[in-house]
């Protein structure tokens, strides 16, 4: 037990010194001894603390801001971030009954459920030639333009924290609204889709991790070294036809994913 203090001890003084204030100051967010919306020592504070240089105690905070526990606010200093995680309800976002309930497209119905502003932005809509992998999940070809391509962003309390990318068969979105700007109906797509006669009674969702793009870290505004979940969304209706596949891009340090499985034999 004593040789593993010692190892441990000597690991720890083998760490850069801005590791060593960031997983101080990590250990002191989870026990609560720094809260949420509470402000962190300066760098000026830290450096004197533990006897180092201001750009080494820097380093640690943005450590933890990359890591997404904490905001930095320009001439104000570093703060806790204060708000749970916006969580997608995947088991029963597509709900008819919730969506009945509530008039209310997913995005909105999980942002108000949880106490957040939702806004939605259509940025376009038009016909294209499906990617290879959307093609195939919607039996579509490749070598036309077989589908309407809708993009939306969804913001919450103001700030963008997924968009998304929906493909749907021309065959189905023809003569529809499905071709123009904005969302068709009060409930949203999935509403608007059960009236053509594709409701949702199956739905696959394919999740990955990865870091952003150049164009989605400025447009989503992700703070350096934190990814974004991506979810591939295929909804099936009930002649086990695919009818849309949407690819949503996530900022992990706003959004995140809640799934209740059914187990079968």
């Amino acid at each position: 037990m004593a040789n593993e203090q010692e190892l441990t001890s000597e690991n720890a003084q083998r760490q850069p010194p801005s590791r060593r204030i960031a997983d101080d100051l990590r250990e002191a967010i989870k026990a609560r001894i720094l809260g949420p919306g509470d402000r962190l020592p300066s760098s000026r504070e830290l450096a004197e603390r533990y006897t180092t240089a201001r750009n080494t105690a820097s380093e640690a905070i943005k450590i933890l801001q990359a890591e997404g526990l904490v905001d930095v606010q320009h001439g104000r200093g570093a703060f806790v971030r204060g708000r749970r995680p916006l969580m997608r309800l995947g088991s029963n976002r597509y709900s008819r009954r919730l969506r009945d309930e509530s008039g209310l497209s997913p995005f909105r119905m999980e942002a108000t459920k949880q106490g957040w502003t939702a806004d939605v932005e259509c940025r376009s809509v038009e016909r294209v030639t499906p990617p290879e992998d959307v093609a195939e999940r919607l039996n579509v070809a490749t070598d036309s333009n077989s589908v309407i391509r809708r993009e939306n962003w969804y913001f919450a309390d103001g700030e963008p924290a997924q968009y998304g990318v929906t493909y749907i068969p021309w065959t189905i979105a023809k003569g529809t609204q499905l071709t123009k700007f904005g969302s068709p109906v009060p409930g949203g797509i999935y509403a608007y889709m059960e009236t053509l006669g594709h409701a949702v009674v199956q739905a696959r969702e394919e999740i990955t991790a990865r870091m952003p793009t150049p164009e989605e870290a400025r447009n989503l505004r992700v703070r350096p070294g934190v990814p974004v979940i991506e979810v591939l969304h295929t909804s099936v209706d009930n002649d086990g036809v695919p009818f849309d596949v949407t690819r949503f891009v996530l900022r992990a340090d706003v959004m995140g994913l809640d799934y209740t499985i059914p187990v079968k034999d």
